[in-house]
């Protein structure tokens, strides 16, 4: 990998892993549609950890809050019922599925799932799911003609259950083209939570998978063609422009809609598959390329 790419592939992790298109689908398009050699699922993990610090350090108030909360009621039974502590402990059993599914399914992960054919479909379906997820939260808010506007969840009524069920909408993303944002947000509208909580939750619930991806897949860096100064250069890159995404993003969604990324989703995932049946790109295009 040359420094133009790290540079390239830097900027497309900071500018795609919080919004909801797929950061894994967007750095294995990018590599198939300017010819370069598919930078690998090890590559995708140890950039996240750019991504991730970023996450880190806009939510630091809330993550001390909650880390130290969380660490008191290990030895204080009345702090259980604090908010915070109760916020610890869901981001625990939420990062379970990711967890078991992430070892579980490894190899499938850097290999058939990279597939573009299946990219382009996890692109599409995930987005009309977004859609109507949108849709119905859109409609809780404003209420109708012959309806009035319903009371959405926020993270303090955030329970086991539903922390598990966020943990499976993440595991999903497991595949390139679901977005790790997209269906933990998805999953959070379709249960009834407003758009500002699931998007927290959502990215305070990464941080123990990313940085756990990131850290088990450190063993891999600097094997074949991504050697370690490149993958830091996009690592760091990934930060600084996923900071301002971040910062952008949290403030779009308190007030926009998502339809703008399900119509990105659904045309993008079009396109592809129109490519690949045209034979222009190969569903396996950048993984022989040198």
């Amino acid at each position: 990998m040359s420094w133009f790419e790290s540079f390239v592939l830097g900027l497309v992790q900071g500018l795609t892993e919080f919004l909801p298109i797929s950061s894994s689908a967007h750095l294995r398009l990018t590599a198939a549609f300017a010819g370069w050699q598919d930078p690998g699922a090890a590559f995708t993990a140890i950039t996240q950890i750019g991504t991730e610090a970023a996450v880190i350090i806009y939510f630091r108030k809330d993550i001390g809050r909650i880390i130290s909360a969380w660490a008191r009621s290990l030895f204080n039974r009345e702090l259980r019922h604090d908010h915070d502590a109760q916020m610890g402990w869901l981001v625990i059993v939420g990062s379970i599925p990711i967890g078991v599914l992430g070892i579980t399914l490894k190899d499938a992960i850097e290999g058939p799932f990279r597939d573009l054919r299946l990219i382009a479909t996890t692109l599409i379906v995930m987005g009309a799911v977004l859609g109507i997820a949108d849709r119905l939260a859109a409609r809780d808010e404003t209420g109708g003609r012959h309806r009035a506007a319903k009371q959405r969840k926020t993270l303090t009524d955030l329970s086991v259950k539903d922390g598990l069920l966020y943990g499976v909408c993440q595991a999903m993303a497991l595949i390139p083209g679901v977005s790790r944002s997209g269906a933990t947000i998805s999953g959070g509208l379709l249960m009834g939570y407003t758009r500002e909580s699931a998007a927290r939750y959502s990215f305070l619930l990464a941080i123990p998978a990313v940085l756990a991806s990131g850290v088990f897949e450190l063993k891999d860096a600097g094997e074949g063609h991504v050697a370690w100064g490149p993958t830091l250069v996009a690592t760091l890159i990934a930060f600084v422009v996923g900071y301002a995404v971040i910062a952008w993003f949290m403030k779009f969604i308190s007030h926009k809609s998502f339809m703008p990324f399900v119509i990105y989703r659904i045309l993008l995932g079009i396109a592809l598959f129109a490519l690949v049946a045209a034979g222009t790109l190969s569903p396996d295009a950048g993984e022989t390329a040198g």
